[in-house]
């Protein structure tokens, strides 16, 4: 090849250089990072694809990569991680069901209510338990009535976080079986029974009624107005 047809060649090549190189800086909204490890979404804060990130392990193939994303997203009480913290209410692992659990309480969104009710018949009485605490935390009532239902669970301590989580969301149809639990066979959950009664009826009589004399458009105001007591040897 002649001197001067390298010349051209090598010419050409560094236009198409320069050009392409033209492009990215002209139009900054092209992907040209795709693939890379930096991994962006544009248009998000370094928050949401944090959060982004750690919803993706929820699909890990370790479960403790999945229990410990569960965990921090709890810990970041981010409304967005709430589809995928539902759905690892299924997960084959114990640990990492508890996890979502802990973590659907702490962001505490109604729409997570149901799917923690549906909970409460977990095979891993650790599981009902922490449901019971995480819908009390959401205070939603649509739980009410599996929560009464869970109240004649055959554990324990299912049964005490049942009956302290009726007395907190403070629904008066949980009343026949708190009434009931006050002849529980363990006497923390006859304790707790008293306090939710206690609760309940002493609520709807401060939030039945305004000083106005109107009626108050939530009967049960969350927080309560009466802090709950301390119960010696209670959980």
């Amino acid at each position: 090849m002649s001197p001067i047809a390298v010349f051209f060649r090598t010419l050409m090549k560094s236009s198409a250089i320069f050009l392409g190189a033209g492009i990215i800086f002209i139009h900054p909204s092209l992907d040209w990072s795709a693939g890379t490890s930096r991994g962006v979404t544009a248009g998000q804060s370094p928050r949401e694809d944090a959060v982004d990130g750690l919803i993706a392990l929820m699909k890990d193939t370790d479960a403790g990569v999945r229990r410990q994303a569960a965990t921090a997203l709890g810990q970041i009480s981010s409304n967005r991680a709430v589809p995928a913290l539902i759905e690892a209410l299924k997960d084959a692992e114990v640990e990492v069901r508890h996890a979502a659990m802990a973590a659907l309480g702490d962001i505490d969104d109604p729409r997570a209510a149901a799917a923690i009710a549906g909970a409460l018949k977990d095979a891993e009485p650790r599981i009902r338990a922490r449901a019971a605490g995480a819908l009390a935390d959401i205070g939603d009532k649509v739980a009410v009535d599996a929560l009464i239902a869970a109240s004649r669970d055959s554990n324990v301590d299912v049964r005490r976080r049942v009956v302290r989580a009726l007395g907190e969301i403070g629904d008066e149809r949980a009343l026949p079986a708190l009434t009931v639990a006050l002849k529980d066979e363990d006497a923390s959950v006859r304790r707790h029974a008293v306090i939710a009664i206690a609760e309940i009826s002493d609520g709807e009589e401060h939030a039945r009624i305004r000083p106005s004399g109107r009626l108050h458009p939530h009967p049960s105001p969350r927080p309560r107005p009466n802090p709950r007591p301390v119960i010696a040897g209670g959980w």
